[in-house]
């Protein structure tokens, strides 16, 4: 037992709670409760302030960090309206922390292209048993558009993400497309300092055109290998800033 008069530990104290946090903790609540619908309009900055019984800073300092989160957007002029939460809004949320996280080491680089690799493996096997004719046509169609950019980098690399992204989309996991996509954008965001061209956008083609014979045979095994042998070519390409 604490004698008397002897000084306090840090975690003993008690510390009091802006007001603004307890106004979000309140509004993520009305949110998860579903008393405003996403596309709704949230109650206006009045009616919360008498609602909650704060003033307008908090309840508006409440609301830009909603809208932060991307629970909800705010015009100018307009009340807050609540959004329609997909996997790919909540990953983007993360985009910020993850260009600096980037930057930080060059083993963080290195973990993400792991990741993203981890991810292709998985996400072109799903693609090789959910392919249509029409998606294997419109993969087609991508890597003609990327051999007409070639020379140009800014619309190859364009025409390089759509083909992920299509891959992606065959997974018919919004959360797996989500993740991969925001890897590959990651990366490819690396680009304009850290990815080296060093004429391989020819191997680049034919390896796309692999994956894409592999898929439209369902051929789920050779599909995997394809996209594996491709990523670790193209990883080659990227570099930390500190090694370019």
């Amino acid at each position: 037992m604490r004698k008397r008069g002897t000084k306090t530990d840090e975690g003993d104290k008690i510390v009091r709670r802006k007001l603004s946090d307890q106004v979000l903790e309140r509004l993520l609540e009305m949110i998860t409760r579903r008393e405003v619908l996403p596309g709704e309009l949230m109650p206006s900055e009045r009616d919360l302030m008498e609602r909650f019984g704060v003033g307008r800073p908090a309840v508006r300092e409440a609301l830009q960090s909603l809208d932060t989160m991307g629970l909800i957007s705010i015009s100018h002029g307009e009340r807050a309206r609540v959004s329609a939460l997909t996997a790919d809004t909540v990953i983007r949320q993360i985009d910020g922390v993850a260009r600096l996280m980037l930057s930080a080491s060059p083993d963080n680089l290195e973990h993400l292209k792991q990741a993203r690799r981890f991810f292709e493996m998985g996400m072109v096997r799903l693609a090789a048993v959910n392919a249509t004719a029409a998606d294997i046509a419109e993969l087609r169609r991508l890597v003609d558009r990327q051999r007409e950019a070639l020379g140009d980098a800014e619309a190859f690399i364009a025409a390089d993400i759509a083909f992920h992204r299509k891959i992606a989309s065959l997974s018919g996991n919004p959360i797996f497309a989500a993740v991969g996509d925001a890897m590959l954008t990651w990366l490819f965001n690396y680009h304009s300092e850290m990815l080296l061209w060093s004429g391989g956008e020819t191997k680049t083609l034919a390896e796309h055109a692999v994956i894409v014979d592999r898929l439209a045979t369902g051929d789920e095994d050779g599909a995997a290998a394809a996209m594996g042998i491709h990523l670790d070519r193209s990883d080659l390409l990227y570099q930390h800033r500190e090694d370019a």
